[in-house]
């Protein structure tokens, strides 16, 4: 089926889905006779936005206005605007970033809607709903060569043996926002913040090359610079959809890496209403169809948060994966500390 065929598809079943959702929400959309709602502002870092943007625009009339970036220049922009915030919705991989705004009073609470959720996805709600998981990917996924490397390692401490000398590559957290959910997730996994930062040094001292994002680490191992890249899954699986020769192993354990979505607290309460139907249909099943149809080779390879909807072929079962949960309020507010560590201490 063809591009433009699929995404009416979608877009069709996005006006049948949404219609229910403004029925249930008891609005109307922007421009009826309510009175025109001012634009709902997207912070995005996922490359699917765009298309599920236009479907849910077309089925409630909702002026949308997309502001695209990477995750780091978009919390920073948060952060920026925390007196006045430009944005209605935020939508990023990583709990802990969002966890870090909750307890900084950004994000609007008891943000509540109705989905069939998954176990795994039920396990990363917050109790104050404070934001809702949009899709489910993995922190720590290690992508290889077999053909160079046949027997990689199998726990995190033989990363740090003298095999591996200067062969790992991995993101900066820094810069790469889903990379942070890996490093506090694996030093959730070896015992707390001290002996990470005493794994993350190992590392650094056993020749590990430390990249600006996925992208540029994916690019590290196909040009044959690192052989073990430590990437989030679906840059992982990414990658081995343009080299089917490459292969992925999971560590044991990674880290759930939710992405989600969450409203500005300072927003206006028109906002606050557009942005409340946009949650509702990006966790039905028409939502999760756009999502999954966006980019078929990055950030569409996750694991739906509700049931009755497959991820990509490309895709395991997600319970086939040893993965941990790790609490993102514990972590979150670490992040700027740990990211700072991390660039004085690992990058330089």
């Amino acid at each position: 089926m063809g591009t433009r065929i699929r995404r009416r598809a979608v877009v069709a079943a996005a006006v049948a889905a949404v219609a229910a959702v403004s029925s249930a929400c008891g609005s109307s959309p922007s421009g009826s006779a309510g009175g025109a709602a001012p634009p709902l502002v997207v912070y995005s870092a996922q490359g699917y936005t765009q298309g599920v943007l236009d479907a849910f625009s077309k089925a409630t009339g909702v002026q949308v206005k997309l502001v695209s970036d990477s995750t780091g220049p978009l919390l920073a922009k948060v952060a920026a605007e925390r007196s006045n915030p430009q944005w209605g919705v935020l939508w990023a991989d990583g709990d802990a970033h969002f966890a870090g705004l909750d307890t900084q009073g950004m994000l609007l609470k008891g943000v509540t809607v109705t989905a069939p959720w998954t176990a795994s996805a039920r396990s990363v709600i917050p109790k104050d709903a404070s934001y809702v998981p949009t899709g489910l990917t993995l922190a720590g996924a290690l992508v290889y060569d077999p053909s160079l490397t046949p027997a990689p390692p199998k726990t995190w401490q033989e990363l740090t043996s003298a095999q591996w000398r200067g062969k790992v590559g991995m993101p900066n957290p820094a810069i790469s926002g889903p990379t942070y959910p890996f490093v506090a997730g694996t030093m959730s996994q070896l015992g707390g913040e001290d002996q990470g930062k005493a794994f993350f040094s190992q590392l650094k001292t056993n020749g590990l090359q430390v990249f600006d994002d996925n992208p540029a680490a994916s690019h590290a191992l196909a040009t044959g610079s690192i052989q073990l890249d430590l990437a989030q899954s679906s840059s992982a699986y990414s990658s081995v959809k343009k080299n089917p020769a490459l292969k992925i192993a999971y560590l044991n354990k990674v880290s759930l890496l939710p992405s989600n979505l969450a409203i500005a607290a300072k927003a206006p309460a028109a906002v606050q209403d557009e942005a409340k139907k946009f949650l509702q249909f990006v966790v039905s099943p028409a939502g999760q169809r756009a999502m999954l149809a966006g980019d078929a080779t990055g950030d569409s390879l996750y694991w739906p948060p509700i049931t009755g909807v497959d991820p990509l072929p490309a895709l395991p079962a997600l319970d086939t994966i040893s993965y941990q949960t790790v609490d993102p309020y514990a972590w979150g507010p670490k992040e700027s500390e740990i990211d700072s560590w991390f660039t004085q201490n690992i990058v330089h």
